[in-house]
């Protein structure tokens, strides 16, 4: 579904959730097409493996994040998340909120 991230080159995302969480499934399935699109990678990270991150986090959970730059948390909002890849020089076009 994501690009591999085999050359360093790849724009790799983090997804920071909880493995019970439906939102956080919900948005990971979501990200499936602007992956494809994007040809980004993902890290998910559940954040009750980490106490600091559920510190950071809390109930904020989905949380999508490309380094300390937050996309967008609870559900995916793919038109900002297309503005920003694009203006980070994503493969295709992309959420500061």
């Amino acid at each position: 579904m994501f690009a591999p991230d085999t050359d360093g080159a790849t724009l790799r995302l983090t997804l920071y959730g909880r493995s019970y969480c439906h939102l956080c499934d919900e948005m990971l399935a979501a990200l499936g097409p602007l992956g494809g699109e994007f040809g980004f990678s993902i890290d998910v990270v559940d954040v009750d493996s980490d106490s600091a991150l559920d510190e950071r986090f809390g109930s904020l959970v989905p949380v999508l994040m490309h380094g300390g730059t937050e996309l967008c948390h609870y559900h995916l909002d793919a038109e900002k998340v297309r503005a920003y890849l694009g203006s980070v020089g994503g493969s295709g076009r992309a959420c500061a909120r």
